[in-house]
């Protein structure tokens, strides 16, 4: 068994079969999205998650290059997913909220 896939699991019960880290529900498309697309360092991710290794980061983050297009395709696919429930279901509360402009520090009843 290699060192990655210590680290990874991909069960169809957990976080829809998509790539995790074993024992979590955080995905490896989380770490690259923290790591590569918001800067965080390894030891940044670990201490916001402190259930996680830098083994366990190192590893998503292997996974993610060996995999990156069938990932980058699950994170699209989950894109597509949220833009069409809001299509469906119209705004959420949160988006209301911002479209009444106003200081945004209260909401009133």
């Amino acid at each position: 068994m290699s060192s990655v896939t210590e680290h990874i699991e991909m069960n169809p019960a957990k976080c829809g079969g998509k790539p995790c880290i074993a024992g979590t529900r955080i995905r490896v498309w989380d770490i690259h999205v923290w790591h590569d697309l918001q800067g965080q360092a390894p030891a940044e991710i670990i201490a916001s998650f402190p259930q996680l290794t830098l083994g366990d980061v190192y590893a998503a983050l292997a996974y993610y290059h060996d995999h990156r297009d069938a990932i980058q395709a699950q994170m699209q696919e989950a894109e597509k997913l949220v833009e069409r429930m809001k299509a469906e279901n119209g705004p959420g509360l949160l988006d209301q909220v911002r479209n009444r402009g106003g200081d945004g520090d209260s909401i009133s009843s």
